[in-house]
């Protein structure tokens, strides 16, 4: 199993990111290295909060699970987090990228980023979505946050986007499918970094 850290809005989605470990635990579908309740004290400030997720977590995880609310995007530690997976390093190496949009996003789309995932994930599904403009990922995932979409437009990095009812509860095979995939193609990825982090949350 991959090693996956999963970033999500904490006081909005903590049941999903819950249930999702749970569903993994169960389904033997990944190992969870993400950041839990009580692991970082409230306290620590946001550089100390940044430098123990990348360096303890961040780290030792291949693959980085975003779940997407109506809020996630808002949030700085989550883009914090984005950028230290995407970003390539000796001591972090960078992850591969999934999103999964929860359903109080109201999303229908899906997009395939990884070769014949479109068949292999979802094969008599018909909504796989291409984006060809920064404004059509826009429209289509309003609540993706933005350094998800420099990914999603780019020609040389790879996220694929789900929905939250594509894969629970009844198929763990699709995650185990987008988790493989992006790891696979991880080393090739050729993120977009130049976006500033988020200094606060907006």
């Amino acid at each position: 199993m991959h090693r996956v850290f999963v970033s999500y809005h904490h006081a909005n989605d903590q049941w999903y990111k819950e249930e999702l470990i749970r569903w993994s635990n169960e389904n033997e579908i990944f190992e969870d290295w993400s950041v839990h309740a009580g692991d970082i004290p409230d306290e620590w400030d946001d550089e100390d909060i940044r430098i123990e997720i990348r360096d303890k977590y961040l780290r030792q995880s291949t693959v980085t699970i975003v779940l997407v609310g109506t809020e996630t995007r808002n949030r700085k530690h989550v883009d914090w987090e984005l950028y230290s997976s995407m970003r390539d390093s000796e001591n972090n190496p960078k992850s591969g990228i999934i999103a999964i949009m929860l359903p109080s996003t109201g999303c229908t789309h899906v997009h395939a980023d990884h070769k014949n995932e479109n068949i292999d994930v979802f094969p008599s599904f018909s909504g796989w979505h291409p984006v060809s403009s920064r404004e059509e990922c826009k429209r289509d995932y309003p609540y993706l946050p933005e350094r998800i979409i420099d990914q999603v437009v780019s020609s040389e990095a790879k996220v694929s986007i789900v929905n939250w009812d594509n894969i629970y509860p009844n198929y763990p095979e699709r995650l185990k499918i987008l988790i493989e995939n992006a790891y696979k193609d991880r080393e090739n990825c050729k993120y977009d970094l130049a976006r500033r982090m988020k200094r606060i949350n907006s």
